[in-house]
C-alpha cells in the first residue's frame, strides 16, 4: 500500500509539482542510450521478455517509469536505471519512444489457426476497449500490436498470478485471471503479429 500511495504521489508531483515543460524528444533520445541495451536501437527489442519500447503511448511510458522509480512495480534491470532519471528525463522519455514510427513490416504468421483463436480471445475479453481497435494502445494504455510475443504471455501469466503490479493491475488482473495457458498463447501470438 505504501509502494501504491508513494507511486501516486510521485506521478502527482511529475504533472502538477513542478512547472509544465514541453517534453524534449531530442534529450529524450540521448537519455534512450540507457535503454539501447535491453530495449534495442530505437525501442525494438531483441532481447527475451524484453518489452519493445517503439511507439509506445507517451504517458504509457511516463507512468511504467514512474512506477518503477517508486518501486511499486518491480524488476532488477529496471532499477537502477530509474534511480538515475529525474522527471523531465521521464516525460522526455515518453515523448521520444511515442514519436517514433512502429515497424511497417510485421513479422509473418507462421500459425494463422493460432491468430484466429487469439483474435476470439481478444474479442471476447474486450482487449480493444482498452487497447484501441488497432491495440496501438492510447494514453496510459500499452501499445500491444507488434510486441514481442513471448513478452506477452509474460506478461499476461504475470497479471493472471498478480506478479505484476503498478498501472492498470486491476483491469488487466480482471482480464487475466480467468485466461487458459492455450487462451494467453494464442492472444500473444495474435497480437505479436498484428
Amino acid at each position: 500500500m505504501r509502494n501504491a500511495l508513494a507511486g501516486i504521489v510521485l506521478a502527482a508531483a511529475i504533472s502538477i509539482g513542478s512547472p509544465v515543460r514541453a517534453a524534449d524528444v531530442a534529450a529524450g533520445k540521448e537519455k534512450a542510450a540507457l535503454c539501447v541495451g535491453c530495449h534495442g536501437e530505437g525501442g525494438i527489442s531483441q532481447m527475451e521478455n524484453t518489452p519493445s519500447l517503439v511507439a509506445q503511448p507517451d504517458l504509457f511510458i511516463q507512468w511504467q517509469l514512474v512506477f518503477f522509480r517508486a518501486g511499486t512495480r518491480k524488476n532488477e534491470q529496471m532499477q537502477p536505471i530509474v534511480e538515475q532519471l529525474n522527471n523531465d528525463d521521464i516525460r522526455n522519455l515518453g515523448a521520444y519512444y511515442a514519436s517514433l514510427e512502429p515497424p511497417k513490416a510485421p513479422r509473418p504468421d507462421d500459425n494463422p489457426e493460432l491468430s484466429r483463436k487469439g483474435a476470439q480471445a481478444a474479442v471476447g475479453r474486450r482487449c480493444a476497449s482498452c487497447h484501441t481497435d488497432t491495440y496501438a494502445g492510447t494514453k496510459a494504455v500499452a501499445r500491444v500490436a507488434g510486441q514481442r510475443e513471448e513478452y506477452l504471455v509474460k506478461a499476461l501469466r504475470d497479471y493472471k498470478s498478480g506478479v505484476r503490479s503498478g498501472g492498470a493491475m486491476a483491469a488487466m488482473a480482471d482480464v487475466a485471471y480467468p485466461l487458459s495457458e492455450e487462451e494467453i498463447e494464442a492472444l500473444a501470438h495474435y497480437l505479436a503479429h498484428l
